[in-house]
């Protein structure tokens, strides 16, 4: 991102010509080269052409022959087109000596303000410097931000899920959004999209008239060449036809997972239980890019709201729930979350008490609106319950937990409409395709662009390498191996010091110590004076300390493992990792999540001891975070701290 990208397209690595950026002056389709034999015939020189000419020249200011060169235009034509944006007041002239006339913007500025996107088809890459926010939320239609450099340069990759799952009703809608974004039309990135765009419909999940679902393929040699080579007995009981398959009952999630890993997504047009009727009013207003949610999961009939923290995945979820209009299902990964829901939903939308049950360890009630646990939903002697009653919609909160073996017997819970809700759906394990598989395709919001809005606070990220304690951890470290070492390092006793500084040095922030070992926890929590929250702390007292941390009554909190899904705590304002850099990048994403707030002035600290794989650790954690826009810098601590 440091390179300038229009000089990386003409060097040695292994670009070729075809796959060089196309500026805006192109003409695609070759027409010009046709209609140009004598090389003098005219064309219009726009002030966006001329802010093209001097990045080429690598000059603020040029001569009509510099432009020409430049831009390949008839040299003849150039002045009279110059003075023409002379005369518009976008450009200046002025004599000089050495060459009748100079040319510049009459805001050199705009040199270094404005917007440019440079496209690599072969690669299926754009690279876009100071994008506005249009663009941005154009490219997010079908691509990912794959990169940033946190000063206004973006990277984005067109992979085949972004065109899968791209909001559009056809390919032709598809190409013009691609074409406003790119301010270009890129004939061969065009091309690999729409095969990808046919992909994505070679098969899908119908109902017969006489009940049982089947499986219809565009044509019947795709069907024998992809998914009868794919599928076997488990999935199917026989052929219908050349492009139809009688599908086994339950085994739909694995057919979509078998044909998605395949390249093949299938559209899953099955006429499910839509349950019995429940109107539900939001009595909240969606923000913008939450009606964009609500509207894109109204269209697919499924899918996986995707943002940070704070960004409101669940009120958007009551607004899809208010949309489906019928009885609903909530997954949740913990009891505190399920008391939370309901605490949510009392207060957003017109739902009544009566009409809302919570089904877990703590109370065991089915309601038109029923919040249960992944673990009860998955049991064969609570799944009967469940089984039964037809629902609307299923909700699954924090859904990268899906394809674990635990939770996954939930998915069974095949409704008309299904919901996921995830702040990272990233797995260790690469099984994060059969969230979107089993539960529907990612719809998210560019990130930064909600840091911009105001509508959550992009906290500051800082990693800082703290010096060992003592010479005992330091000596044992050296001595130990593999995951002995990552723990002597993770509780090094130098931690507590710099967990005592640095809350010494935000007086009046609301603060969260994060930690992944219960002694370290106890030692952390007793140096500072604050409750430790951990596995063991009971429910009852659980939920009263993070009441008063809530109300503003307790300024601080040690949480370990527990805190990290499942409980939301809307104005912490200061997190300090202690302990757990070894956990996984959602790990990491959950704990800086926990100050991604619209307050604003949000702080994260990321202890690693200095000269140890933590060091590693701490920047793998963070550097998907740190590409979704944040700001992450690193800091070394002074023994003296």
């Amino acid at each position: 991102m440091t390179d300038d990208p229009s000089s990386s397209a003409g060097s040695d690595d292994g670009i070729t010509s075809d796959e060089k950026p196309r500026s805006s002056g192109d003409d695609s389709n070759g027409s010009q080269a046709e209609n140009e034999s004598d090389g003098e015939a005219e064309r219009s020189l726009t002030l966006a052409a001329f802010h093209d000419a001097c990045q080429q020249e690598g000059r603020p200011v040029l001569t009509a022959g510099g432009v020409a060169r430049a831009l390949e235009y008839p040299h003849s034509a150039v002045t009279e087109q110059l003075e023409a944006l002379e005369a518009a007041g976008d450009v200046e002239s002025l004599s000089v000596s050495t060459d009748p006339v100079v040319w510049y913007p009459s805001e050199l500025e705009d040199l270094t303000d404005r917007e440019r996107v440079v496209v690599f088809p072969k690669r299926r890459e754009i690279v876009v410097d100071r994008p506005e926010q249009f663009t941005r939320a154009q490219l997010s239609q079908f691509a990912h931000l794959a990169d940033t450099n946190g000063e206004n340069g973006y990277r984005y990759e067109v992979r085949p899920e972004d065109v899968w799952q791209a909001p559009h009703d056809s390919f032709d809608g598809l190409a013009r959004t691609m074409r406003q974004a790119l301010g270009q039309r890129s004939d061969a990135l065009e091309d690999w999209v729409e095969s990808q765009w046919d992909r994505a419909r070679q098969f899908r999940l119908v109902t017969h008239e006489e009940g049982y679902t089947v499986l219809e393929a565009q044509s019947a040699e795709i069907m024998g060449n992809v998914a009868r080579q794919k599928l076997d007995e488990e999935h199917v009981h026989a052929p219908i036809s050349e492009t139809e398959d009688w599908v086994r009952e339950g085994s739909e999630a694995a057919i979509k997972r078998t044909l998605y890993e395949a390249g093949y997504p299938v559209q899953d047009q099955r006429e499910l239980a839509a349950g019995e009727e429940l109107s539900i009013e939001l009595q909240v207003r969606l923000r913008d890019y939450q009606r964009t949610w609500v509207d894109r999961f109204a269209e697919a009939g499924e899918g996986v709201f995707v943002g940070p923290p704070g960004s409101g995945k669940t009120v958007a979820a009551m607004g899809a729930m208010a949309h489906v209009g019928g009885e609903t299902l909530i997954l949740v990964p913990s009891r505190d979350l399920a008391r939370q829901w309901n605490e949510e939903l009392l207060a957003q939308t017109s739902l009544e008490p009566e009409q809302i049950g919570q089904y877990h360890g703590g109370q065991k009630n089915v309601r038109p609106v029923t919040i249960a646990t992944y673990q009860i939903a998955g049991m064969d002697r609570h799944r009967s319950l469940f089984d039964d009653r037809e629902w609307g919609l299923v909700v699954f909160d924090e859904c990268q937990h899906v394809p674990s073996d635990v939770y996954r017997r939930s998915t069974h819970l095949q409704s008309r409409h299904r919901l996921g809700l995830s702040a990272s759906p990233i797995r260790e394990d690469d099984r994060q395709t059969e969230i979107f598989t089993l539960v529907g395709p990612p719809i998210g919001t560019d990130w930064e662009a909600l840091f911009e809005d105001g509508f959550v606070a992009e906290p500051e990220l800082e990693i800082r390498y703290v010096p060992w304690g003592d010479d005992e951890q330091q000596n044992a470290y050296g001595s130990a191996d593999g995951r002995e070492k990552y723990r002597i390092a993770a509780r090094n006793r130098g931690k507590v010091d710099d967990v005592r500084y640095l809350l010494s040095a935000h007086p009046d922030s609301k603060a969260l110590v994060f930690v992944d070992y219960l002694k370290q926890g106890r030692a952390i929590a007793e140096a500072v004076d604050a409750p430790f929250l951990s596995g063991e702390t009971p429910h009852a007292e659980r939920r009263r300390l993070l009441e008063e941390f809530r109300r503003n009554e307790r300024e601080l909190l040690v949480v370990s493992r527990v805190g990290d899904e499942g409980i939301d705590l809307p104005t912490a304002d200061l997190a300090i990792i202690a302990s757990g850099l070894g956990g996984s990048r959602r790990q990491g994403t959950q704990r800086a999540g926990r100050t991604m707030r619209p307050a604003g002035g949000a702080l994260v600290y990321v202890l690693a001891t200095r000269g140890t794989r933590e060091e590693d650790f701490a920047r793998k954690q963070l550097q998907h975070l740190g590409r979704k826009g944040m700001t992450v810098r690193e800091q070394n601590v002074d023994i003296e701290t």
